[in-house]
Parts: structure tokens; C-alpha cells; sequence
């Protein structure tokens, strides 16, 4: 470890010192807090799970993997055990901070009064540019990659070649468990505008547009993770559902 890990305060500091305009930072940084919420939430049910079975009579926990007995932590659902305890700070850190990137690939950041806007053809840059950002802030290479490893359900280096993306080649994929579910967490929710949450089946059919092999990662990252309540989380932001 040789850079900074950051406070969460610090990570609010850095959102602000790259938002170019107040109506950019709230879109992204409220994204960014609701991701936390919903990676603490599945922290939680992991080590839950993990704590249960732990406890769980000899013999008891071996059903392949799961602990049905374990009632649902922090609304979530389901979930298979992970094989240690989820560093829960580290987690959020990471969500409030992986879309940072995303302040660098607007196309109009509505300060002129126009509606916010992405520039599509870039952002797929976003996880780089931000775990650029982060490295030239002096921060942690543990918590830069939240940045650079979130998009869609891991892009790897075969798949950045056979679809031409404007990446450097190379694995964009989750090194850690805590890593991978602020990818999951960051898929039940959408910057477009006005944002949205999505249910896990919105999101499955969104992924099936990169084909068959994609929708099925997904709905294992769902099995692996449990099932959040988003409902509750889209009427506790205000925002709409997308349920298919």
C-alpha cells in the first residue's frame, strides 16, 4: 500500500474537486451514495451468511453453499456464502468513488442551463479515467480499481478486442469480492435522465443485449449476492422503477 485511502469525507472532496458544475456532482454523487447503500446492504447479507454458518452445527451449513436459515439482512434476499468476511468499509469507500470517472466523459454538464448530457462514444471510459484521476490524487491503488473495474459485468480483454472498444486492452474485471459487488450494486441503478432504479430483471434484459453469456454472468452475480429490496430504495430516493 502506497497512496491514501480516503475518508468518506475526502472522497466527497475529490467529487467536488472534478465536478464541473453543481447539477454534474449532484447526478453522479447522489448515483455514487445510492450504490453505497446498496453495497453495505449486501456486504451485510454476505457476512451475515458467512457469520451463520460459521455458527451453523457441524454438518448443518453444507447444502451447497447456502444457509437458508438465515433470515433476510438489510432487505436482502438469497445469496450464497461468501469464503470470508467482506471488508464493509473498504466496499462502501469504493462505491462512493467508483464512478468518479464519469465527471470527464459529459458532453454538457448543464451549466449553461442545457440538460445534462454524456458523450456516448466515451463513456466507456469512465472507469479508466477514473481510476487515472484517483492514482494522480494519491490515492490507494486498492481503492483506484473500484474505478476501473466496475463496468457492465467485468470487460475483459477479449471482449474490449471483439467489440472494438476505445480501451486500451486488458482485463476491466473485479479483483476482489468487495470490488465485484460494487459492480452489482452499480447495476441496479442508472444516471440516465432523469435517473432510475432497475430491478434485477431490468437489468437482465439490458445485459442480453451484449448476449447470452452476459445475462446469464448476471443473473449468477444475483444468486451469488441476494436480491436487494429496490422498491423501497427508488421510493426512499424519489426516483422511478424500471422493473422489466
Amino acid at each position: 500500500m502506497t497512496g491514501i485511502i480516503p475518508t468518506l469525507e475526502q472522497a466527497d472532496e475529490l467529487h467536488r474537486a472534478i465536478a464541473p458544475s453543481p447539477a454534474a456532482y449532484d447526478l453522479i454523487h447522489t448515483h455514487c451514495v445510492i450504490i453505497a447503500t446498496i453495497t453495505r446492504q449486501l456486504v451485510h447479507r454476505q457476512n451475515a451468511l458467512f457469520i451463520r454458518r460459521c455458527t451453523l452445527p457441524a454438518g448443518a451449513a453444507e447444502l451447497g453453499g447456502r444457509t437458508p436459515a438465515v433470515l433476510p439482512s438489510d432487505a436482502v434476499v438469497g445469496g450464497t456464502v461468501p469464503p470470508y468476511l467482506l471488508d464493509e468499509k473498504l466496499a462502501v469507500l469504493g462505491a462512493m468513488l467508483h464512478d468518479i470517472g464519469t465527471y470527464q466523459v459529459l458532453k454538457s454538464d448543464g451549466a449553461d442551463g442545457q440538460p445534462l448530457c454524456f458523450d456516448g462514444p466515451r463513456y466507456i471510459l469512465h472507469g479508466l479515467l477514473g481510476y487515472k484521476y484517483l492514482l494522480a490524487q494519491g490515492v490507494d491503488e486498492s481503492v483506484a480499481q473500484f474505478a476501473r473495474n466496475h463496468t457492465g459485468v467485468g470487460l475483459t480483454h477479449e471482449q474490449v478486442k471483439a467489440q472494438q472498444l476505445p480501451l486500451p486492452e486488458g482485463d476491466y474485471v473485479p479483483l476482489t469480492l468487495e470490488q465485484e459487488v460494487v459492480m452489482v450494486a452499480d447495476k441496479y441503478h442508472s444516471k440516465s435522465i432523469p435517473p432510475k432504479f432497475l430491478s434485477a430483471e431490468a437489468y437482465a434484459a439490458k445485459a442480453a443485449r451484449y448476449g447470452e453469456a452476459n445475462r446469464r454472468q448476471w443473473l449468477e452475480l444475483v444468486a451469488k449476492y441476494g436480491t436487494p429490496d429496490i422498491p423501497a430504495l427508488a421510493q426512499r430516493f424519489g426516483m422511478r422503477l424500471k422493473e422489466r
